[in-house]
Protein backbone atom coordinates (compact mmCIF):
# COMPACT_ATOMS: atom_id res chain seq x y z
CA UNK A 1 0.00 0.00 0.00
CA UNK A 2 1.14 3.37 -0.77
CA UNK A 3 2.21 4.94 2.87
CA UNK A 4 2.24 8.51 1.42
CA UNK A 5 -1.11 8.35 0.26
CA UNK A 6 -2.53 6.77 4.08
CA UNK A 7 -0.44 9.84 5.00
CA UNK A 8 -2.15 12.21 3.21
CA UNK A 9 -5.43 10.96 2.74
CA UNK A 10 -5.70 10.61 6.81
CA UNK A 11 -4.04 14.21 7.80
CA UNK A 12 -6.71 15.35 5.29
CA UNK A 13 -9.71 13.82 7.27
CA UNK A 14 -8.27 14.85 10.66
CA UNK A 15 -7.52 18.85 9.32
CA UNK A 16 -11.36 18.59 7.56
CA UNK A 17 -12.87 17.63 10.99
CA UNK A 18 -10.50 19.73 12.81
CA UNK A 19 -8.75 17.48 14.69
CA UNK A 20 -5.50 18.52 15.66
CA UNK A 21 -2.56 16.38 15.08
CA UNK A 22 1.10 16.31 15.49
CA UNK A 23 1.82 13.33 12.88
CA UNK A 24 1.17 10.21 11.61
CA UNK A 25 3.30 7.24 11.49
CA UNK A 26 2.65 3.95 9.34
CA UNK A 27 4.02 0.76 10.12
CA UNK A 28 3.71 -3.04 8.42
CA UNK A 29 2.90 -5.04 11.20
CA UNK A 30 2.82 -9.42 10.75
CA UNK A 31 -0.23 -11.09 9.02
CA UNK A 32 -0.50 -8.20 6.70
CA UNK A 33 -1.63 -5.41 8.90
CA UNK A 34 -0.90 -1.70 8.52
CA UNK A 35 -1.05 0.17 12.07
CA UNK A 36 -1.76 3.92 11.32
CA UNK A 37 -0.76 5.91 14.84
CA UNK A 38 -1.83 9.62 15.03
CA UNK A 39 0.31 11.42 17.75
CA UNK A 40 -1.97 13.95 19.23
CA UNK A 41 -2.11 16.26 22.05
CA UNK A 42 -5.89 16.17 21.51
CA UNK A 43 -6.38 11.87 21.46
CA UNK A 44 -9.49 12.12 23.14
CA UNK A 45 -11.21 14.23 20.25
CA UNK A 46 -9.98 11.93 18.39
CA UNK A 47 -10.95 8.86 19.67
CA UNK A 48 -15.10 10.34 20.26
CA UNK A 49 -17.53 7.90 22.55
CA UNK A 50 -16.04 4.79 22.89
CA UNK A 51 -13.74 5.06 20.02
CA UNK A 52 -16.89 6.09 17.53
CA UNK A 53 -14.66 8.97 15.49
CA UNK A 54 -11.57 6.53 15.45
CA UNK A 55 -14.02 3.81 13.85
CA UNK A 56 -15.46 6.15 11.50
CA UNK A 57 -11.95 7.58 10.52
CA UNK A 58 -10.71 3.95 10.05
CA UNK A 59 -13.40 2.97 7.67
CA UNK A 60 -13.71 6.17 5.82
CA UNK A 61 -9.55 5.84 5.19
CA UNK A 62 -10.29 1.61 4.84
CA UNK A 63 -12.92 2.79 2.11
CA UNK A 64 -10.70 5.30 0.55
CA UNK A 65 -7.68 3.23 0.12
CA UNK A 66 -9.95 0.53 -1.56
CA UNK A 67 -11.54 2.67 -4.22
CA UNK A 68 -7.95 4.54 -4.94
CA UNK A 69 -6.23 1.19 -5.35
CA UNK A 70 -9.17 -0.49 -6.98
CA UNK A 71 -8.64 -3.50 -3.98
CA UNK A 72 -11.00 -6.37 -4.33
CA UNK A 73 -11.34 -6.08 -0.37
CA UNK A 74 -10.83 -3.74 2.04
CA UNK A 75 -7.28 -3.46 3.55
CA UNK A 76 -6.66 -4.61 6.77
CA UNK A 77 -5.77 -0.68 8.20
CA UNK A 78 -5.96 -0.23 12.27
CA UNK A 79 -5.94 3.57 13.17
CA UNK A 80 -4.57 4.08 16.54
CA UNK A 81 -4.05 7.28 18.54
CA UNK A 82 -2.33 7.54 21.96
CA UNK A 83 -1.82 3.60 21.97
CA UNK A 84 -6.07 3.10 22.67
CA UNK A 85 -6.42 0.16 20.31
CA UNK A 86 -3.23 -1.66 21.56
CA UNK A 87 -4.22 -1.21 25.10
CA UNK A 88 -7.74 -2.57 24.00
CA UNK A 89 -5.78 -5.34 22.05
CA UNK A 90 -3.47 -6.34 25.14
CA UNK A 91 -7.78 -6.77 26.98
CA UNK A 92 -8.66 -8.96 25.22
CA UNK A 93 -5.62 -11.45 24.59
CA UNK A 94 -5.51 -11.02 29.06
CA UNK A 95 -9.13 -12.06 28.98
CA UNK A 96 -8.12 -14.88 26.38
CA UNK A 97 -5.65 -15.86 28.98
CA UNK A 98 -8.22 -15.91 31.94
CA UNK A 99 -10.94 -17.86 30.09
CA UNK A 100 -7.94 -20.24 28.89
CA UNK A 101 -7.43 -20.87 32.62
CA UNK A 102 -10.97 -21.21 33.34
CA UNK A 103 -11.21 -23.84 30.96
CA UNK A 104 -8.20 -26.05 31.81
CA UNK A 105 -9.31 -25.94 35.21
CA UNK A 106 -13.24 -27.08 34.30
CA UNK A 107 -12.61 -29.19 31.30
CA UNK A 108 -15.35 -27.02 29.97
CA UNK A 109 -15.73 -24.99 26.71
CA UNK A 110 -16.50 -20.97 27.24
CA UNK A 111 -17.43 -18.72 25.32
CA UNK A 112 -16.13 -14.61 24.89
CA UNK A 113 -19.01 -12.63 24.45
CA UNK A 114 -19.34 -11.19 20.65
CA UNK A 115 -17.16 -8.91 19.56
CA UNK A 116 -16.63 -7.84 16.29
CA UNK A 117 -13.99 -10.05 13.55
CA UNK A 118 -10.80 -7.75 14.63
CA UNK A 119 -11.19 -8.76 18.03
CA UNK A 120 -11.50 -12.40 17.38
CA UNK A 121 -8.71 -12.62 14.79
CA UNK A 122 -6.43 -11.18 17.91
CA UNK A 123 -7.99 -14.04 20.06
CA UNK A 124 -7.53 -16.70 17.75
CA UNK A 125 -3.86 -15.60 16.64
CA UNK A 126 -3.27 -15.33 19.86
CA UNK A 127 -4.35 -18.69 21.18
CA UNK A 128 -2.80 -20.30 17.96
CA UNK A 129 0.61 -18.63 18.21
CA UNK A 130 1.40 -18.46 22.28
CA UNK A 131 3.38 -21.84 23.01
CA UNK A 132 1.62 -22.22 26.42
CA UNK A 133 -1.63 -21.67 24.99
CA UNK A 134 -0.89 -25.31 23.00
CA UNK A 135 -3.69 -27.49 24.14
CA UNK A 136 -6.06 -25.11 23.68
CA UNK A 137 -8.25 -24.14 20.48
CA UNK A 138 -10.82 -21.50 19.52
CA UNK A 139 -14.04 -21.38 16.75
CA UNK A 140 -16.08 -18.73 16.03
CA UNK A 141 -19.89 -19.46 16.39
CA UNK A 142 -22.89 -17.21 15.91
CA UNK A 143 -23.70 -14.90 12.94
CA UNK A 144 -23.60 -10.90 12.68
CA UNK A 145 -23.41 -9.05 15.76
CA UNK A 146 -23.41 -12.22 17.90
CA UNK A 147 -20.80 -13.91 16.48
CA UNK A 148 -18.23 -15.15 19.68
CA UNK A 149 -15.43 -16.95 20.21
CA UNK A 150 -15.49 -20.74 21.62
CA UNK A 151 -12.35 -21.16 23.75
CA UNK A 152 -12.19 -25.22 24.31
CA UNK A 153 -9.78 -28.01 25.20
CA UNK A 154 -7.93 -29.49 21.46
CA UNK A 155 -8.37 -32.97 22.93
CA UNK A 156 -12.27 -32.41 23.10
CA UNK A 157 -13.62 -34.28 20.05
CA UNK A 158 -10.80 -36.95 20.63
CA UNK A 159 -12.56 -38.26 23.98
CA UNK A 160 -11.53 -35.17 26.07
CA UNK A 161 -13.14 -34.04 29.08
CA UNK A 162 -15.74 -31.59 27.76
CA UNK A 163 -18.36 -32.49 26.16
CA UNK A 164 -18.70 -31.34 22.46
CA UNK A 165 -21.26 -30.12 20.84
CA UNK A 166 -22.99 -30.35 17.19
CA UNK A 167 -21.07 -27.59 14.94
CA UNK A 168 -24.96 -25.66 14.47
CA UNK A 169 -25.63 -26.00 18.81
CA UNK A 170 -25.77 -22.40 19.87
CA UNK A 171 -23.67 -22.69 23.10
CA UNK A 172 -24.86 -20.09 26.00
CA UNK A 173 -21.82 -18.19 27.05
CA UNK A 174 -20.36 -18.92 30.29
CA UNK A 175 -18.69 -15.48 31.61
CA UNK A 176 -18.69 -13.35 34.51
CA UNK A 177 -20.53 -9.90 33.44
CA UNK A 178 -17.50 -8.21 34.35
CA UNK A 179 -15.02 -9.80 32.17
CA UNK A 180 -13.66 -6.19 30.91
CA UNK A 181 -14.87 -6.93 27.22
CA UNK A 182 -18.22 -4.53 27.85
CA UNK A 183 -16.47 -1.40 25.95
CA UNK A 184 -14.99 -2.82 22.50
CA UNK A 185 -14.62 -0.52 19.97
CA UNK A 186 -13.81 -2.04 17.05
Amino acid sequence: MDKKFIESTLGSLLTFLSLPFDAVNITEEEGGITRVDIVSTSASRIIGWHGETLNGLQHMLKSIVRTKEKLEKSPFIVVDVDGYRRMQEDKVRKVAEQKADFVRRTGSRISLPPMSPYFRRIVHLYIASTPALHDLTTESVGEGDYRQIVLRLKDESAGGTGSPTAPSEELSPVMAKDDGLENLDI
